[in-house]
């Protein structure tokens, strides 16, 4: 790993890092509405895929989806207001954390339904083929999304009409409450490529470099021509499902252990980056966020008379 490119990603993986913990601030303070969930963890897999795309490139996103978002490049400003719930959000305040959408940065949106960004991502694939357009979108979703017939659904199409696409499995163990190691028989997640005939692979998702090696991969088959490929990233969130769930369903033993090799710690210990880089890089961030979080702050709420602007219904 070059120093450069070092740089580059620990100060993705400690922006969301930092961005989660002044989001969770603001909730416990009472000054967000709803609830928000944490990436605190799983740092690695959105910086290390999204590093593997261009600028024209798309993904889909979760519930869970702030790592999403700034990994791709949104601004903190407008991404906090958002989930402030004011009027200079991405979405005007009416999206909150769950339903971000930066369409500047190829976001086509976070989505609080589990599984539902699956099908967005593979049409924004199919939409790249029938254009002729050399772009590949990345679609992004938990372990429990994989039990959902949009994930198999999906995969099916892409598979079949070879979509420029990369399914990205967020393995992090559960789906809220439950174990994935106890709904499913094989649980090696990437395998259930092989009933569609596509490449499935499994890595470390808390190495960001294992990750973007893999994205890298993945994504230049993909716009070549070569089709969807299923990448299964091993990762663990560090809190409950969400802001008001204490995780208490999960081994004490089974949280340290993965804390002890958190994304951060890993590319920390590649020696890479000396403590007055990494220092550096810190106190940077320190100031960007502190920024976007006076600009959340200080942005007005939506007027009333907006309360039907934008808003769709099917």
């Amino acid at each position: 790993m070059q120093k450069d490119q070092a740089k580059e990603f620990y100060r993705t993986m400690y922006t969301i890092r930092r961005f989660e913990q002044e989001t969770h601030a603001f909730y416990t303070r009472g000054q967000m509405p709803g609830i928000a969930h944490m990436y605190i963890g799983e740092e690695a897999v959105a910086t290390g895929v999204c590093a593997a795309l261009e600028e024209r490139d798309y993904i889909s996103s979760t519930h869970r989806g702030h790592g999403h978002l700034i990994a791709r490049g949104a601004d903190l400003g407008r991404m906090m207001a958002e989930i402030l719930g004011k009027a200079t959000g991405y979405c005007k305040g009416k999206g909150g954390s769950m339903h971000i959408m930066a369409m500047d940065k190829g976001i086509l949106g976070a989505n609080g339904i589990v599984g539902a960004g699956i099908p967005i991502a593979t049409g924004a694939a199919y939409s790249s083929k029938y254009r002729g357009a050399d772009e590949v979108t990345v679609a992004f979703f938990g372990d429990g999304a994989t039990n959902e017939g949009t994930f198999h659904e999906s995969v099916n199409m892409a598979a079949a009409w070879d979509l420029p696409i990369v399914y990205v499995i967020e393995n992090n163990l559960y789906g809220i409450s439950v174990d994935i190691r106890r709904v499913v028989k094989e649980q090696k997640l990437s395998l259930r490529a092989v009933g569609y005939g596509i490449d499935g692979v499994t890595v470390d998702g808390n190495d960001v470099d294992i990750v973007y090696e893999a994205a890298k991969k993945a994504v230049a088959k993909a716009r070549n021509g070569g089709g969807p490929t299923i990448l299964e990233c091993l990762t663990y969130r560090w809190y409950g499902h969400h802001f008001g769930d204490p995780g208490e369903y999960r081994p004490i033993e089974e949280i340290e252990a993965w804390k002890s090799r958190e994304p951060l710690l890993v590319l920390e210990a590649k020696g890479v980056l000396s403590e007055g880089e990494l220092a550096e890089i810190k106190d940077s961030v320190e100031k960007e966020l502190a920024e976007a979080c006076k600009f959340a702050l200080d942005s007005p709420y939506p007027d009333v008379s907006e309360a039907y602007t934008d808003v769709f219904a099917s």
